[in-house]
């Protein structure tokens, strides 16, 4: 690339969730390599009905470190994607300060592997982080980005569950399934919805991602269990888990202007494993 040449998000500014570590954290870093500007956004506490450690203000800060190593502008706030009004506080601060919105990728999401203790706790928890969390995330950016007339581009983070269920007693896993199979339905609204004012909006459905969600006691207990959950999660290529990188670099691509024509889609990233 000669140094005159434009990195393909130059100046362009994304709202990203859960980018405190893992995927999030990659996507933050990924889109500032190709010119974004971020608003980053990670609830950085643990919550209660979820059975393994979620990130830290000390993640969050890490993130913003690897972003300004790029040379790129983010901000960055502690807020829980379930409370609307911290959520819109903490996007309208860095919406003022970037002056513009261009990319939403609603990624916070959480996932409870364990026995149930709690299962309506457990229930109300995954709906309203998976599912209401990024309906609150799209609805705080949504108004900017129409009002900026420039288009846009917007991913919300299903998963291989958001195509193929693969059978559980459990209320926390049941709700994961359903919040990311509704965000199917989400996106299809908002895509139809939001066309004529050039704004995309897709699914992504990743496979298993070397992150916190998988990183963590509670799932290597199901491991050593040998919960028949396992035996169905399963990729078709021989790929254990991704990268949180693999997955940055697909939403890159799907934000970009290569991407002009892609809006409605749900884009398996699952190396094989809904074709199982």
């Amino acid at each position: 690339m000669s140094i005159t040449e434009a990195l393909p998000l130059q100046d362009r500014v994304a709202f990203i969730t859960g980018a405190g570590r893992g995927q999030g954290r990659a996507h933050a870093v990924r889109l500032a390599q190709d010119g974004a500007d971020i608003i980053a956004v990670d609830i950085c506490e643990d919550v209660p009905a979820i059975d393994y450690p979620q990130s830290s203000a000390e993640d969050l800060a890490e993130t913003v470190s690897l972003v300004e190593s790029t040379g790129r502008t983010i901000v960055a706030h502690q807020a829980d994607v379930r409370d609307y009004a911290a959520l819109k506080a903490a996007f309208d601060d860095g919406f003022e300060q970037l002056g513009r919105i261009d990319i939403v990728v609603a990624n916070a999401g959480v996932i409870r592997f364990g026995e149930e203790v709690d299962f309506l706790s457990e229930w109300q928890t995954v709906i309203d982080t998976n599912l209401t969390g990024v309906f609150h995330t799209v609805r705080v950016a949504l108004q900017p980005m129409l009002e900026g007339g420039r288009g846009g581009s917007i991913v919300l983070t299903s998963s291989t569950a958001g195509i193929k269920g693969t059978g559980t007693h459990k209320a926390g896993a049941q709700a994961y399934t359903a919040a990311k199979r509704g965000l199917v339905g989400l996106m299809q609204n908002l895509a139809l919805d939001l066309a004529p004012h050039s704004i995309r909006v897709n699914t992504i459905h990743p496979t298993g991602v070397l992150t916190g969600m998988l990183m963590n006691d509670a799932m290597l207990a199901m491991v050593e269990a040998n919960d028949p959950g396992l035996a169905a999660m399963q990729n078709a290529l021989p790929i254990e888990t991704l990268q949180p990188e693999d997955i940055a670099n697909a939403v890159a691509w799907l934000v970009s202007d290569q991407a002009h024509y892609v809006t409605g889609a749900s884009l398996p990233l699952d190396a094989g494993f809904t074709i199982r």
